[in-house]
């Protein structure tokens, strides 16, 4: 159904449906799991063995993004189904799937970016993941999405329907999900684009949600890589270099289109990993740069977390503690952190980046004592 790839493996799906308790919920998003949960999990991978993970209404955004790295990682074909609400940051403009505790001041750290989707699967080949979407957003949310699109990343086929908040505080059904289990279940198995098309005629109507955006995105089948042209006999034919993606991916960042740098950033690190390797130190530059785009985004965990992929992947390639560009990783990393307002997650991160510090203490005396008195800090309840 979903990759019409023969022999490709086991596939993983993973079914996150999640809307926030209480009034700021407008989206009954985990009615639609039993229905998913009663399909074959061939049929949702679209493969003959297949792993299926269901996060129902979870709370906390970090754990989501584990599960979803943790699948991003598998081999074989990834189908994410989503069913939810998206919100906009107030502050960053940036579009938040919500979770089980999302309210409107706690947004940018109680809910999932959208642009951390493309950080992790982005990197995926081409054509091997597929995410099917049943959303409804707020009239901020909705305008942007009107105005700009609503992607993931280059590769990456997405399909599904995303529709404006119903008024008068109205609940709002996944019915386009529903509506793609019930065929399923019938029996049908048709291409996910004529799935798509089948399931959208089923979806009702509602008042206000006339102008639903359908999404439609098919990169093709999955095909084989070409074998690569072995040097001429006696020389070596130099590697092409494409032109440098930065200066747009930069732009992109300074104008506020945070998702689009972030995506742009997501597709050249997957063409690194692809062409280079997994450590080399082009896959390295380009964790480098989606820690400085998520800075820029105004998200000092993540830009947190990425310094220190960086300077771990640095140090993994033989490179020296008191290497120039380890011991800048390290700094950046620790001056995100020392940015970080949330308690809770400077203290998630802390353990990591005082070992990391300790092992790479920089050109400043004081600063491996200075993790560790805020770490003091942190673990009594306090934030310096």
């Amino acid at each position: 159904m979903v990759i019409t790839v023969k022999d490709t493996g086991p596939g993983t799906a993973l079914l996150l449906a999640a809307s926030p308790a209480g009034k700021s919920g407008f989206t009954d998003a985990t009615s639609v799991l039993p229905a998913l949960a009663a399909v074959s999990p061939g049929i949702l991978t679209g493969t003959t063995a297949a792993t299926i993970v269901e996060l129902a209404d979870p709370i906390d955004p970090q754990t989501v993004l584990t599960r979803i790295r943790a699948a991003a990682t598998t081999p074989g074909p990834l189908t994410l189904f989503l069913a939810g609400q998206l919100h906009l940051d107030a502050k960053q403009h940036l579009i938040h799937f919500a979770l089980g505790r999302t309210t409107p001041t706690t947004l940018r750290y109680s809910a999932l970016p959208w642009h951390w989707l493309a950080s992790e699967l982005g990197p995926r080949a081409p054509g091997s993941t597929t995410v099917v979407a049943d959303l409804t957003a707020t009239p901020d949310t909705w305008q942007r999405i009107r105005q700009d699109g609503l992607t993931i990343a280059p590769g990456i086929r997405l399909y599904g329907r995303v529709a404006p908040q119903l008024p008068r505080r109205r609940t709002a059904e996944p019915a386009y999900l529903k509506a793609i289990a019930t065929i399923w279940r019938s029996g049908s198995n048709p291409p996910l684009a004529q799935l798509h098309e089948q399931a959208i005629a089923q979806v009702p109507v509602q008042t206000g949600s006339d102008d639903a955006l359908h999404l439609a995105m098919d990169t093709g089948p999955l095909a084989a890589p070409a074998p690569p042209a072995g040097p001429a006999p006696g020389r070596r034919p130099p590697r092409p270099e494409p032109d440098d993606p930065l200066p747009a991916i930069l732009a992109a960042a300074h104008a506020g289109h945070h998702s689009e740098a972030a995506a742009l950033a997501s597709m050249w690190e997957g063409r690194a990993l692809r062409t280079y390797g997994a450590d080399s130190a082009e896959a390295v530059h380009w964790i480098e740069i989606r820690a400085d785009l998520a800075r820029l985004a105004g998200d000092p965990a993540r830009s947190c977390e990425l310094w220190m992929s960086a300077a771990d992947a640095r140090l993994a390639r033989q490179q020296l503690p008191d290497d120039p560009t380890v011991v800048d990783a390290v700094d950046r990393a620790h001056h995100q952190w020392q940015e970080l307002r949330d308690a809770r997650r400077a203290h998630d991160l802390g353990p990591a980046l005082a070992a990391l510090r300790a092992h790479v203490p920089g050109r400043r005396p004081g600063a491996v004592a200075a993790v560790r008195h805020r770490m003091q800090l942190l673990d009594g309840g306090a934030a310096s």
